[in-house]
């Protein structure tokens, strides 16, 4: 079953409202970390998050990539920056990183329908 990128947003802030309000305190300091590591510093927001899908990607986390990809195109990233991620991606992990990006692939054109495909 195919999920839309609609219907991760919903999955995901449900879950994450779940855990964070589950009572255990451990939860919400990893949260805090993860959401510390991606604001901007010496390193824009733009560029942690192609660096997080780069690393998803290699580690093959379908539900990380949609997550870096989707993050990578609020903080402003083209199409053609994502492309050049997913590359190092693929250079870095092997043909075993062929489906995930087959997945990047289908969920980039989810999120970025009108920016041209040809570049």
């Amino acid at each position: 079953m195919k999920t839309t990128v609609t219907e991760f947003h919903a999955y995901r802030s449900e879950m994450n409202d779940k855990i964070l309000n589950s009572g255990f305190t451990d939860f919400k300091k990893f949260f805090a970390l993860d959401n510390k590591a991606y604001v901007n510093g010496a390193l824009s927001s733009k560029n942690k998050e192609l660096l997080g899908l780069v690393a998803s990607m290699v580690l093959r986390c379908n539900d990380c990539i949609l997550y870096h990809i989707d993050r990578s195109v609020a903080e402003g990233a083209n199409r053609q920056e994502l492309y050049e991620s997913f590359n190092i991606a693929l250079i870095v992990g092997g043909s075993i990183v062929i489906p995930h990006l087959r997945f990047a692939m289908e969920k980039l054109d989810e999120l970025l329908p009108e920016e041209s495909k040809n570049v």
